[in-house]
C-alpha cells in the first residue's frame, strides 16, 4: 500500500514541484493539498495522510499554528518542514524541532521547476522514505546521491570483559539530533568528569544556534569546535557544519581539530570520523553514543571501536525518530546497552561514576 503525502505550501509552483518528484516513486502518492495550515488543518481527519510536508510562513495559518493542531489529532505522524538556510530560517527551524516537527528539508526554488524537482528527489525522498518506514532507496531515486545501503555485518561475538574506566564520550547523531541531544545533555552534570565529543549532522548555519539552545538548557557548557582547541574535561564539544571533527595528541596534549576531507557516507562531519580519531587515542577507554539518524554512519567507528574493548550505547527503535542509525549498531551485534532515549543520559553518567567519585575525592 502507498504512503500517502500531505503537502502544505503557499506557493502553488512548489506544490507541482512537489507532486511531480513524490510521483517519481512508486511507493508514495499525494493524498491532498492545501495553500495554508487552516485549509490542510481542516481536510487532515478525511485524508488520514502518513505524512505531512509543510512550509512554515504561510498566511492565515502558520507553521507553528498548524503543527499544533496536527499534533492534537495524531500525536506521532511525521512532519517535515521547509527551511531556509539562512539564520533566521535556521533558528526558526530549531524551534519548529523542539515543538513538533519531526525533521527539516532546504525550501526550494521555484526559479527552475526541473532543478527544483532534481533538488527534492535527492533531499526529500528519502527521508519521507525513511520516516514513513519504506526500504532504502532504490536506484531510480537519485542514486548518486543515495546508494543502497550496505547490509550490515553478521553479528560477531565478543568475550566479556571489564569495561576500561571511561575518559570520553562521543556522541553521533542525525535525524531527529537536537531534540534528542536537547533530553540527554542536561542529564549530565555539572562534575561531570570526561569531555563530551558531538557529531551531529547538520548544516553549517545550524551549528552555533543549536549549541547555544543546547548549551541554554543544559548545565555543562555546549559549543561549536574552533580547530586546535585543547580537549578538556566537563565541555560538550560539536562538530562544526561541513567539517569534519578528529582527536589528535601533539606533545602529549590532546586537541580537537576539524577538517574538509571528503566526506564519508556522504557526510561531514561524519560520526564515524569522529569515532575512529577517538578509538585511535582513548581505545577501550572510550564510550560511544549512536542516537537517532538515517543511514549507516557511526557503524565502521563502531566496530573499530568495540574491537578495542570501548563501551557502545545505541538508542532503542521505539524513541528513535528513524532508527537507521543506531539500529544497524544493534542488529550488528555491537551495541552493549540498547536503551530509550530517556534513560541514556543516566546511563552516561553511571558508566562514568568511578571517574566522578574519584574526581569528586580530588
Amino acid at each position: 500500500m502507498k504512503k500517502r503525502v500531505l503537502l502544505v505550501d503557499d506557493a502553488a509552483v512548489i506544490r507541482s514541484a512537489l507532486s511531480l518528484a513524490i510521483a517519481q516513486d512508486q511507493d508514495l502518492e499525494i493524498a491532498g493539498t492545501a495553500a495554508n495550515g487552516r485549509v490542510a488543518v481542516s481536510i487532515f481527519p478525511a485524508l488520514k495522510p502518513d505524512i505531512v510536508l509543510l512550509d512554515f510562513k504561510m498566511p492565515e495559518m502558520d507553521g507553528f499554528a498548524t503543527v499544533r493542531e496536527i499534533r492534537e489529532r495524531d500525536s506521532r505522524i511525521p512532519i517535515i518542514m521547509f527551511s531556509n538556510l539562512t539564520e533566521r530560517g535556521a533558528a526558526v527551524t530549531l524551534e519548529a524541532l523542539s515543538s513538533g516537527v519531526t525533521d527539516y528539508v532546504t525550501k526550494p526554488s521555484d526559479a527552475d521547476m526541473m532543478a527544483t524537482v532534481d533538488a527534492i528527489s535527492r533531499e526529500l525522498l528519502p527521508k519521507i522514505r525513511a520516516l514513513c518506514h519504506l526500504p532504502e532507496v532504490s536506484n531510480r531515486l537519485a542514486p548518486a546521491a543515495q546508494p543502497k545501503m550496505q547490509a550490515p555485518p553478521a553479528p560477531v561475538p565478543h568475550p566479556p570483559r571489564l569495561p576500561s574506566p571511561v575518559q570520553i564520550v562521543a556522541i553521533g547523531v542525525s535525524t531527529g539530533g537536537p531534540d534528542a541531544l536537547a533530553r540527554v545533555l542536561p542529564s549530565l552534570p555539572a562534575n561531570f568528569p570526561v569531555p563530551v565529543v558531538v557529531a551531529q549532522h547538520i548544516p553549517p548555519i545550524f551549528a552555533s544556534l543549536l549549541a547555544s539552545r543546547l548549551s541554554a538548557k543544559s548545565i555543562l557548557p555546549v559549543r561549536v569546535c574552533v580547530s586546535g582547541e585543547p580537549l578538556r574535561s566537563g565541555r560538550v564539544i560539536i562538530a562544526p557544519g561541513d567539517f569534519h571533527m578528529v582527536l589528535s595528541q601533539d606533545d602529549g596534549r590532546l586537541r580537537l581539530q576539524t577538517n574538509q576531507a571528503p566526506k564519508e557516507n556522504f557526510c561531514r562531519p561524519s560520526v564515524d570520523v569522529l569515532f575512529h580519531s577517538v578509538a585511535r587515542v582513548f581505545g577501550a577507554r572510550a564510550l560511544a553514543v549512536v542516537l537517532t539518524g538515517m543511514g549507516q554512519d557511526g557503524l565502521r567507528g563502531c566496530e573499530t571501536l568495540r574491537g578495542l574493548g570501548a563501551q557502545i550505547y545505541v538508542q532503542d527503535e521505539a524513541s528513535s525518530v528513524v532508527w537507521g542509525m543506531p539500529g544497524l549498531v544493534a542488529r550488528s551485534g555491537l551495541a552493549h546497552k540498547i536503551l530509550p532515549l530517556d534513560q541514556i543520559g543516566a546511563e552516561i553518567v553511571r558508566a562514568t561514576a568511578l571517574k566522578i567519585a574519584a574526581h569528586s575525592q580530588g
